[in-house]
């Protein structure tokens, strides 16, 4: 494919830059040479969407971004940068103005809601012994390990950030909904990718890390994306 897209990839709470080691590795071996995964502090929404541009801007070609979980409110608050030409939400929040992740999740409390706990500095945990069924049930065992002692938690007050101007009411969007997320209720995912308008929606029969236990779908995914943002 001429003319490929940059590709960001944002990542979400309780994870960092290397969730997204497998779809990395799937790009690369579709011939995307541009791919970036942001670390994001997870400290607040501004902070997070302030990484995030940053990286946009020091890039030259158009950017497709890509989220995961909270990085969906990242990149809708941060998606209307001119070089941005799509973004692809994989079980990811996409909050409308005035919405946080925390108002959405509301709506329909997820599964594994009581397995998160705060600890004295203010930070949200997933408790570790609890991680494997709650973020990543349909990963080994040693996977869930890893993730659950290298999750990066975030300051709790982010999920009550609100979204100013969302990106996905000028940008186009695609969206994948994971049927066994236990960390957002999929009804709500369901709701969000119906209100985007998205121009494709998928739903795997996925827990919350489905860019890990299903890279090759969600690859697909971000491949359609791509093309249809260079054709």
């Amino acid at each position: 494919m001429p003319n490929k897209p940059t590709i960001i990839l944002v990542h979400g709470f309780w994870g960092g830059a290397a969730h997204w080691s497998k779809v990395i590795v799937g790009l690369a071996g579709k011939g995307y040479q541009s791919v970036y995964a942001v670390e994001n502090p997870l400290t607040s929404l501004a902070d997070d969407a302030e990484r995030t541009r940053k990286m946009i801007a020091q890039q030259k070609a158009p950017v497709l971004l890509v989220e995961h979980s909270y990085g969906g409110a990242v990149i809708t608050e941060v998606g209307d940068q001119p070089n941005v030409v799509g973004l692809v939400y994989i079980a990811a929040f996409a909050p409308d103005a005035g919405e946080s992740p925390g108002s959405i999740t509301a709506r329909h409390p997820p599964g594994a809601i009581a397995n998160l706990t705060p600890d004295s500095d203010g930070y949200l945990w997933a408790k570790q012994d609890k991680f494997h069924e709650s973020f990543c049930q349909d990963l080994t065992a040693d996977e869930a390990l890893v993730m659950a002692v290298t999750q990066k938690a975030p300051v709790a007050s982010t999920f009550e950030d609100k979204i100013t101007a969302p990106a996905w009411k000028k940008k186009p969007s695609w969206y994948q909904i994971s049927s066994q997320d236990r960390m957002i209720s999929p009804e709500n995912e369901r709701w969000m990718a119906e209100r985007l308008g998205a121009r494709k929606i998928i739903t795997l029969d996925a827990s919350h890390a489905s860019l890990a236990s299903m890279p090759h779908e969600v690859i697909a995914l971000i491949d359609e994306a791509a093309i249809a943002t260079v054709s």
